[in-house]
C-alpha cells in the first residue's frame, strides 16, 4: 500500500494514550477495507440449520476482511430444510441473485452441509452468476451413505442398508436426504431414480449437462473442506468428491468416474489449478462453521 497515508500515523507518534491507539487501528482497519474491497460473502446454512448457528463464522470473517459485505440467507430452516432440493436451489437463487447483480466484482459462497449441494445446483443452472470462490464447508458432495443420528431422527425405523427402498420412490425424493442418498449396492436404482444428485453429478444422460458444466466452470476456485472426524458426511471423503464401491471401499475423487470424464468440470478445474483440498483432523460435523483454525486454514485466504 505503498504512498497510502494513515492519518494516525502521526497520532501514534506523538500520544501515548490508549484510546488514540485503539482509534488509530480502527480508522486503520476501516481504511483498509476500503482501499482492498473485500468482495461479498454469501452463506448459505446446511439441514436443520438457520443462520442463528453461523454467529462464529460471521465474526471471523468481520475480524479478518472488515467491512465485508455479508449476507447469511433466511430460508428453508430448521425442519423447512427437508424440502426437496430443486425447491431449495430455486429459493436460495432467487435470494442470491440480486446479491450477484449487484456486486461488479463478483461474490464468495460459503456453502455448509447440505447447503454445500445447494449451491452447487444454483452454480450449474444459473448462466450469469460471477462467484469466484466456492467454498463447500463438509458437505456431501458425492452424496451420502452412513448410520447417522440424522438419518434416525428424519427415518426411525430404517438404516443405511434398506433405505433406498423408500428414497428412491417418487415420494421419497420429495425429501432433500433422499435427493442424495447414494446407495452403493444398488446403483442402478440410485442412477435411476436420484432427481437431484445423479443429475448435477451427470450420472444420468441429461439435456442440461453441457450447458451445467459451462455455467459451473465460471467459478474462480472450489474449496472442498472435510475431515475424517465430522461423523455424520458418510463417508467423509464424499466432502472431497470421494466416495464408497460397491464393497463399501472409498474410491478418491481422482480416480471417480465423474471426475476421469470431467462430467462437470472437477478436472479442468484440477488443471487450472483451481481446485483445493483441505483436510482437517479433530472437527465434528456440527463445528465446521464455529471453528477458528478452520477458517484460518481453509477460507480465510480465498475471501479476498
Amino acid at each position: 500500500m505503498e504512498g497510502f497515508y494513515f492519518p494516525c500515523m502521526r497520532m501514534r507518534r506523538s500520544s501515548g494514550s490508549g484510546a488514540a491507539g485503539l482509534l488509530c487501528a480502527l480508522v486503520g482497519a476501516c481504511l483498509l477495507a476500503a482501499v482492498v474491497g473485500y468482495k461479498p460473502v454469501i452463506i448459505v446454512h446446511g439441514l436443520f440449520d438457520s443462520p442463528g448457528d453461523f454467529k462464529h463464522l460471521q465474526q471471523f470473517i468481520n475480524q479478518s476482511h472488515p467491512g465485508t459485505n455479508l449476507t447469511l440467507i433466511d430460508l428453508f430452516d430448521r425442519s423447512a430444510s427437508l424440502e426437496p432440493m430443486w425447491k431449495q436451489v430455486e429459493g436460495f437463487k432467487a435470494a442470491i441473485y440480486p446479491i450477484l447483480q449487484n456486486a461488479v466484482d463478483g461474490v464468495h459462497l460459503i456453502c455448509y452441509s447440505q447447503g454445500g449441494l445447494v449451491c452447487r445446483g444454483i452454480l450449474s443452472t444459473l448462466p450469469d452468476h460471477n462467484v469466484h470462490s466456492f467454498i463447500s464447508l463438509s458437505a456431501p458432495q458425492a452424496g451420502q451413505y452412513g448410520d447417522t443420528d440424522y438419518l434416525k431422527y428424519v427415518f426411525p425405523t430404517y438404516l443405511k442398508s434398506n433405505l433406498y427402498h423408500f428414497c428412491y420412490t417418487a415420494v421419497g425424493q420429495r425429501i432433500s436426504i433422499c435427493n442424495y442418498w447414494n446407495d452403493p449396492h444398488h446403483r442402478d436404482r440410485y442412477v435411476n431414480n436420484s432427481n437431484f444428485l445423479a443429475l448435477i453429478n451427470s450420472e444420468r444422460p441429461n439435456p442440461n449437462s453441457t450447458e451445467w458444466k459451462k455455467n459451473f466452470l465460471k467459478i474462480k476456485k472450489l474449496v472442498l473442506i472435510g475431515g475424517p472426524d465430522d461423523g455424520v458426511i458418510t463417508p467423509w471423503q464424499s466432502s472431497q468428491f470421494g466416495f464408497y464401491d460397491e464393497n463399501e471401499v472409498v474410491v478418491e475423487m481422482q480416480h471417480q468416474d465423474l471426475y476421469l470424464r470431467d462430467v462437470f468440470g472437477l478436472k479442468t478445474l484440477a488443471a487450472r489449478g483451481d481446485l483445493i483440498f483441505c483436510t482437517v483432523p479433530g472437527v465434528e460435523h456440527v463445528w465446521w462453521h464455529s471453528n477458528e483454525t478452520v477458517f484460518q486454514k481453509c477460507m480465510e485466504k480465498w475471501l479476498v
